[in-house]
């Protein structure tokens, strides 16, 4: 993976807080930033319009209300 450098703004208590924590933490918190950056790029969709989309996939597999609800008592 390519890994660069940037620069960004944040207040003043962020940085001494990114500054002052271990090398570890620092890693996590890269991590946690890229993620977020990354999460950018793709378009978010509300959560109805997953669900709809995941019933109708299912129904078009011939997963119908009776053969769920079989499943879910089998558990």
């Amino acid at each position: 993976m390519d890994v660069q450098e940037i620069t960004i703004r944040v207040t003043s208590d962020a940085a001494r807080i990114y500054r002052s924590a271990s090398e570890q933490d620092r890693h996590k918190l890269d991590i946690l930033l890229n993620l977020q950056l990354s999460g950018m790029e793709k378009p978010l969709r509300p959560l109805l319009d997953i669900m709809r989309e995941a019933g109708e996939e299912a129904r078009a597999n011939g997963l119908i209300q009776e053969i769920l609800k079989e499943i879910l008592d089998e558990q």
